[in-house]
């Protein structure tokens, strides 16, 4: 089937559900375990803010902590309303799911059954017909107690491969049943697309008032084509998780099948997009598995131009522009300073400082900056005006915060201790402060000296980062990058030392300098 007709035939559903595992099939990520009020605060952002259809909060059964964690989520859900957009995985086990769930306060059970015969018959050690049997019973238990059921055909691709008929058998029996939503997943990753748009049009064709869902999984990084081609085979709903997590390779990420599914189907969802970065930085902050920075979406260089003649051609007509622009997603389009940025870049920079320089100058600075790329140093927006006034001979700024002494410490069984003396726009301060590391003593120090003395705070550490230098050594030079928010405007600054705590320590005064000479240095320039 050509492209233009696939799409004809998708238009005719124009509306796709989503569902999102992450805290059940994305805590299944090697390392990831949410406490109960993580997961709490996951899930109101992701029913609230982001939107989602529907929400795959635990498996029953699994432990206390689950199970606290899921009566959390029902009592707020239902507080909002929300409580029938709440599912829980649940297990054929003679209604032990069915009870667990409604003790939580549950109303959806997600059922798991076998979707091929071999796992049928060689996991469970049934026939067919004594598993149907069971399924049955427990859907009719389910049913009883008030609980909306949804059926998973577990290792559906696999059935679909070799044992097409036991799934036929099993579907068109369940369809006489009250179950709302049949999910097909491809439990073990190893469908490709052209695999799921023939199988799921088989599904289609022979039980055509069904509601299918398709569950992917990354194995062969066929994710989210795989979700797409079920979308184009007729599925109902697909299954995400935030940031890919999951089993193995992962599960399809949320925010690229979004925007897929908007920008090339002309899909109708009721996804936020405004809100996927929020929701994925939560899940990176409490999962630690990091975003990669070339994620689509939601990566941090995602929306950095690098190459110079890009941002020629966005200053001149929008030339490398796409439907992904960062103020979608609530992000901002970024240049980046380095051996490969060129003029324009330096040029884009400067013009969001305020800053205008003749085709000399920046003629100068572009140079400047590339030497400093060419030895990987880093180079931030706010570096710029300092370098402005180095290549351009004029005074360097006068630092506003010096700092003229300090002392850290720590022993054992006791809280770290941190002692400083500082300079502030010509006025001396002295100030000492215990904090949960050396570090973090230090800037409490200084932090005091603000709110005691001052009356004044400054910016919010949000993320610190420590590495080795390519090509250095453990006993070495240490690179530590620190990323403040004052209030809109993020402030990255770099500290360099054979010491980690001093590397921060300098990466933290040159913060409070730009914080404090705001943009007063621009009239020295």
């Amino acid at each position: 089937m050509g492209s233009s007709e696939q799409i004809g035939h998708y238009r005719r559903h124009p509306f796709v559900e989503i569902m999102d595992c992450t805290l059940r099939d994305g805590e299944q990520t090697s390392g990831v375990s949410f406490l109960p009020h993580e997961k709490l605060m996951i899930a109101r952002m992701l029913l609230k803010e982001v939107n989602v259809d529907r929400l795959e909060v635990a498996s029953a059964r699994v432990s206390s902590g689950e199970k606290e964690a899921t009566t959390m989520i029902c009592s707020f859900a239902r507080e909002q309303g929300l409580i029938d957009k709440v599912e829980v995985l649940g297990f054929v086990d003679g209604g032990e799911s069915v009870k667990w769930i409604k003790e939580c306060g549950g109303k959806v059970i997600n059922l798991l059954a076998k979707g091929s015969e071999r796992h049928c018959r060689q996991q469970l050690g049934k026939t067919p017909e004594a598993h149907l049997s069971d399924t049955l019973d427990t859907i009719a238990m389910a049913n009883n107690e008030g609980l909306a059921v949804n059926v998973y055909l577990e290792d559906w691709s696999n059935g679909m491969k070799a044992s097409p008929q036991y799934v036929y058998d099993m579907l068109g029996a369940l369809a006489q049943t009250p179950v709302k939503r049949f999910m097909l997943p491809d439990t073990l990753g190893v469908l490709n697309p052209l695999q799921v748009i023939e199988y799921m049009r088989k599904m289609k064709k022979a039980f055509p008032t069904l509601h299918f869902d398709f569950h992917a999984h990354n194995d062969y990084d066929l994710a989210v084509s795989n979700t797409l081609a079920a979308v184009l085979g007729g599925c109902n709903g697909v299954h995400v998780t935030v940031n890919g997590l999951g089993e193995r390779c992962g599960n399809a990420p949320l925010s690229t099948v979004q925007v897929i599914l908007k920008d090339h189907f002309e899909a109708v969802t009721n996804i936020r997009e405004d809100k996927l970065n929020d929701v994925s930085r939560l899940v990176e902050s409490y999962s630690g598995i990091s975003i990669a920075p070339n994620q689509p979406v939601i990566g941090e260089n995602v929306f950095t131009q690098v190459a110079g003649i890009h941002a020629d051609g966005d200053h001149k007509a929008r030339l490398y522009y796409n439907l992904l622009t960062p103020e979608r997603f609530g992000r901002k389009r970024e240049y980046a300073l380095g051996k490969n940025s060129g003029r324009a870049n330096v040029a884009k920079n400067l013009e969001e400082l305020g800053l205008q320089l003749t085709p000399e100058q920046m003629q100068k600075v572009a140079k400047r900056v590339t030497e400093l790329g060419d030895r990987k140093e880093m180079v931030t927006r706010d570096d710029l005006p300092y370098i402005v006034s180095d290549v351009l001979k004029h005074d360097t700024p006068e630092d506003s915060v010096k700092l003229l002494s300090y002392m850290v410490s720590s022993a054992y069984g006791l809280k770290p201790l941190a002692s400083l003396k500082v300079e502030i726009h010509g006025q001396q301060y002295e100030a000492d402060s215990t904090g949960d590391g050396q570090y973090d003593a230090f800037v409490k120090a200084l932090r005091k000296v603000y709110r005691d003395k001052l009356g004044r705070t400054f910016p919010i550490l949000t993320n610190y980062t420590v590495s080795i230098p390519p090509g250095g050594r453990t006993d070495a030079l240490v690179q530590t990058v620190i990323t403040w928010q004052d209030n809109d405007k993020i402030i990255k600054t770099r500290g360099l030392d054979a010491d980690q705590t001093e590397a921060a320590i300098k990466a933290t005064i040159k913060m409070l300098n730009i914080f404090e000479e705001g943009n007063k240095h621009f009239d020295k320039l």
